[in-house]
């Protein structure tokens, strides 16, 4: 480190005594870690690569669009609201959450169509028109969906698994609730119709699992979106992203961007920091990785340092599918067309096995539709509409070459789109952005350019997870996607509500 990175360094501290947190990129989770710990009484310095706070959540805009470049989806607001709480704030003060009705229009290959909503009645009604037989079904998949939930979330997501004892405890609940079967084997148990059995076990994949092999813990998802709704923040996701910056900066702590972590500094077996690729040292009392945890352990810390997550153990670990992502402003808009959009293709197993076990890239696709103007017209310019559309594609141990498969493949989707619910799409569009596997790997750092980094497979969850606190370097943790309790925002904002439990308090640094 330079005498001027010295000299500003010190200055900072000698003007602040709180002991100081490191918070490593500027996810949901790294932003909700940074709130709580400022909230226990750290001096908080996040330091995000890019030139904006958001991670996944980043936010393009071009053209007079504004597109959310990665979750779309918040539930449980709570989890947020808490974050608000901490601050001694309210959310709504900030954020203007509504609620969607219906959360999904699920459209299948043969054109039929189901809204997918928390209205039992309305559900019940929609699914004996698919098959009267499973409205009984339906009924016994949602139990079983609020029971997972009241495992899965309720008792797992926001404890610490540092310990194998903590996995027996759980284990007599996971094996009472079928934890080794898949999440589609459990719609299949209940439900007959073979579309309301995609319809019932697709969530997986907006956490990066595969609902084939994927375990039904994850069929909570069903449940908990009923139980908490499914809404949208006007301005977009990054809105949220904006009001938790917000947060941060009112307890007196910072985000600086551009500054890119190219290790985290020992002494021992001890965080003391991290080193940019600047070359300036930044000191600290703890180190909270909001990095994909793969990349951290295989990245940041020194390569000959023995440790549980080795690099050739990260090797062999199996990782979630990527995603291309193409972002287009149309000129028009389609005020038929929901907010979300699910469109099955014609395959449903044979299509998931080609993403995750054979790893090519398949012809056809299935794809989810963003249409955020659909609620909030001024994310385009007037009369025009802002979407994304994303579909599902292995990661990069493909070995498909993005450089020269990206143009053909949005052509492809532009076509399907057009052919289906976007009329005279490729007539329309006037703005244009795509991301592929090599951003998620160049741009995010995420390993192989997996999308949700470790596959959520039973042996990859929980205690079988990087820990939260971090097995064998002391005062370091992580957050985000690729620790416990996985991706999705409730994942990654319960991740950092971990750390409360796993974080000495700040007086112990004193």
């Amino acid at each position: 480190m330079n005498e001027t990175n010295k000299i500003a360094a010190g200055t900072e501290q000698s003007r602040d005594s709180r002991p100081h947190a490191v918070v490593i990129g500027s996810g949901y989770g790294g932003l909700a870690a940074a709130i709580r710990l400022g909230a226990r009484g750290f001096r908080v310095t996040v330091l995000e690569r890019l030139d904006q706070a958001g991670g996944r959540g980043y936010v393009h805009r071009q053209d007079g669009f504004v597109f959310d470049a990665g979750p779309t989806i918040i539930t449980i607001p709570f989890l947020f609201e808490e974050l608000w709480t901490l601050c001694g704030k309210k959310m709504s003060d900030d954020i203007d959450l509504r609620p969607l009705n219906p959360f999904y229009r699920l459209r299948f290959d043969d054109g039929s169509i189901l809204d997918y909503n928390g209205d039992r009645e309305a559900m019940n009604a929609q699914i004996e028109r698919f098959n009267p037989a499973d409205v009984a079904g339906f009924d016994r998949f949602l139990a079983h969906s609020m029971e997972t939930y009241r495992l899965g979330f309720e008792q797992m997501a926001h404890i610490p698994f540092n310990s194998f004892m903590d996995m027996l405890r759980v284990a007599p609940a996971m094996m009472r609730l079928f934890a080794w079967r898949s999440v589609y084997s459990i719609a299949a148990k209940f439900i007959r119709d073979p579309r309301l059995r995609m319809a019932q076990s697709f969530h997986p994949l907006f956490v990066g699992g595969n609902p084939f092999t994927v375990t039904s813990v994850y069929s909570m998802i069903a449940y908990l979106e009923r139980r908490w709704g499914v809404h949208f923040a006007m301005g977009g996701t990054g809105s949220m992203v904006k009001g938790l910056v917000g947060l941060i900066e009112g307890q007196g702590n910072s985000i600086r961007y551009k500054s890119e972590v190219a290790q985290i500094t020992l002494d021992g077996r001890r965080a003391t920091g991290v080193r940019l690729k600047s070359g300036e040292v930044i000191a600290a009392d703890i180190v909270v990785s909001n990095a994909d945890s793969a990349w951290t352990y295989k990245n940041l810390l020194p390569a000959d340092l023995p440790r549980r997550w080795s690099p050739a153990r990260l090797d062999r670990a199996d990782y979630s599918m990527s995603a291309f992502v193409w972002y287009f402003g149309t000129k028009k808009r389609y005020e038929d067309v929901n907010h979300h959009t699910i469109l099955f293709g014609p395959r449903y197993k044979g299509l998931v096995e080609d993403i995750f076990k054979r790893k090519i890239l398949a012809k056809d696709f299935s794809l989810y539709l963003y249409r955020p103007t659909a609620t909030d017209p001024s994310m385009a310019p007037e009369g025009c509409d802002s979407f994304y559309v994303l579909s599902p594609v292995p990661h990069l141990e493909s070995g498909v070459d993005w450089k020269v498969q990206a143009e053909p493949y949005r052509q492809a989707i532009a076509k399907y789109l057009s052919e289906t619910i976007l009329p005279d799409l490729e007539d329309n569009v006037v703005s244009s952005l795509m991301t592929t596997p090599l951003d998620f790997q160049n741009r995010l750092l995420s390993i192989h350019g997996a999308a949700f980094g470790l596959e959520p497979a039973l042996t990859q969850s929980a205690w079988f997870r990087p820990h939260n606190k971090s097995e064998d370097i002391e005062h370091l943790y992580l957050v985000g996607a690729g620790t416990h309790p996985g991706a999705g925002l409730p994942g990654v904002v319960s991740s950092a509500r971990v750390l409360d439990m796993v974080v000495p308090d700040a007086a112990t640094f004193r």
